[in-house]
């Protein structure tokens, strides 16, 4: 998988993903045996700070699987760090304006942006390149934006087009709850999902959502769909552990 933002996406075949929501980079290690394009770390629902971030990126770049960060906010610092510590791109939630969109890719980049620089960082090697080899590496770290609102969705087509946007990823769950609905899959955000899809692959971005499995999988690749993330760590082992043990025989304790 490129890391190059500034290119379009080119290739037809899906890319999939899973988010990563526990705190553990033996699992990240696994996922690196598996078919995966790359793993989420799911730093904005789950219990991540950044030593533990800083783990699971190094127990990723160890196993050759790149690693997006979903981080918790819109902030310079957070950024800043979660790059530094040789995040392959960032999951981007609440982008709802393509200025939004413009100051984010600013924060994530040295040339033209606002990104401070250190060439300490495991980013960077360590020190062990130089500045102008750092420049060019750092820039090229993918930066996705989340739809997640009914206003995102009016600005998908100006917000896939900034450039420095690697693509667009529809959050269905959190359009809905905008759109006064608690259903993901109502219609309605069904239709909006399509809209965001096809302002993504319009631009020649990744066109990206989160889904439960091969079904909606393929249900969203025909309608555009590039870049996948398949249920989570959590759901996985679940499902899996259900397969041949079933669910609870009785209600337990939390």
């Amino acid at each position: 998988m490129s890391n190059d933002s500034s290119n379009t996406s080119t290739t037809t075949a899906a890319q999939l993903g899973t988010f990563v929501k526990t705190g553990s980079p033996q699992t990240v290690e696994v996922l690196g045996t598996t078919g995966l394009d790359f793993v989420v770390v799911d730093a904005e629902h789950a219990p991540f700070d950044r030593s533990l971030l800083d783990l699971m990126v190094m127990a990723g770049r160890a196993a050759r699987i790149p690693m997006f960060i979903r981080i918790p906010e819109i902030n310079p610092a957070v950024i800043l760090s979660c790059l530094d510590i040789g995040a392959a791109g960032l999951l981007v939630p609440h982008v709802d304006t393509a200025e939004q969109a413009r100051e984010v890719v600013a924060m994530a980049r040295y040339r033209g942006g606002r990104r401070g620089y250190s060439g300490g960082p495991r980013f960077a090697g360590y020190a062990s390149m130089g500045m102008a080899q750092a420049l060019q590496l750092g820039d090229q770290a993918q930066i996705v934006c989340q739809i997640e609102s009914a206003q995102a969705v009016d600005e998908a087509q100006a917000i896939a087009d900034v450039p420095g946007v690697a693509g667009l990823f529809v959050g269905r769950a959190d359009l809905a709850l905008s759109m006064g609905l608690d259903d993901p899959r109502a219609p309605e955000v069904l239709q909006a999902t399509r809209v965001a899809l096809q302002a993504a692959t319009r631009a020649g971005k990744l066109a990206g959502m989160h889904v439960g499995g091969t079904s909606e999988r393929e249900q969203f690749m025909a309608e555009g769909a590039n870049w996948f993330v398949v249920s989570s760590d959590q759901t996985l082992l679940r499902q899996a552990v259900q397969a041949f043990a079933g669910p609870p025989k009785a209600a337990r304790a939390r």
